[in-house]
């Protein structure tokens, strides 16, 4: 005890402390490395391993209308791998008659309902007002959150009845830190010709925990097709080699006082 509070007190420890502080700081600029994410308007060289077919869900929306095919507003569901997810879409202003979201099949009429994802997608919609043109709709924004962060996640979107637009795209940490947000024009039609915008996000860590979707219409829907997931382990921080490098510190300390 005598022989630590000397050490506590001498001319010394101010040479230890600034050591063990530069020595830590060295190692933590060296252990964290800068983060940064990537935008992709490309799902092929999107290079995911998991994914969510929305039909998953098992509601599928047919003619005519029928109230039990319509999803909530907000909803979970669960991906091809088990991850969990919820996905939530804003209510639209009271009294618009516009539906709750729901799923629909885009394939060539009378089968399905036209767009120019590919033929057979099935197709998240954000819900609309029926028997008009263009129809007035729900503009979201589409936020999807996942039970554990990804590393990347992006799909295709599209928005009803208009044939130009620009989708975004935002991507958030667990605790709804901005990680970025991207942009790109989009073309909607009923060609079924898969011509629909991808928007997907990669980051070179797994903290992707939450994503957003938009466009820049207001006042009508969007739809999005299958969900691309990458979900790439965390890889082994260096930090614990800050551990080793105190303890070591630590150890040197103690053989310090013993020798006292």
């Amino acid at each position: 005890m005598k022989c630590g509070s000397s050490i506590l007190q001498g001319s010394n420890w101010g040479k230890i402390t600034t050591g063990i502080l530069l020595t830590s700081s060295a190692a933590i600029a060296l252990a964290l490395p800068v983060r940064a994410l990537t935008f992709s308007t490309d799902r092929a060289a999107f290079n995911s391993n998991d994914s969510l077919d929305w039909s998953s869900l098992g509601k599928i929306f047919a003619p005519p209308i029928d109230a039990s095919d319509f999803l909530p507003f907000s909803f979970s569901a669960t991906s091809q791998q088990g991850l969990g997810l919820n996905v939530n879409v804003p209510f639209p202003p009271v009294g618009s008659g516009i539906t709750p979201p729901f799923v629909f099949q885009t394939l060539p009429p009378p089968q399905g309902i036209p767009t120019n994802f590919a033929p057979g997608d099935f197709i998240l919609f954000s819900g609309l007002l029926p028997g008009r043109f263009p129809a007035p709709g729900n503009p979201g924004p589409l936020t999807i959150t996942f039970d554990k962060p990804v590393l990347a996640a992006g799909t295709q979107i599209a928005t009803d009845d208009t044939p130009f637009f620009t989708g975004f795209i935002s991507a958030f940490d667990k605790d709804n830190n901005l990680l970025g947000e991207f942009s790109a024009p989009g073309t909607s039609s009923v060609t079924l010709d898969n011509s629909a915008l991808f928007l997907g996000v990669r980051s070179d860590t797994a903290n992707i925990s939450k994503l957003v979707f938009q466009t820049s219409v207001p006042g009508r829907a969007i739809g999005i097709n299958t969900l691309s997931l990458d979900r790439a382990s965390v890889p082994e921080s260096s930090i614990p080699a800050l551990g080793w490098i105190l303890g070591a510190i630590g150890v040197g300390l103690i053989r310090r006082r013993s020798q006292h």
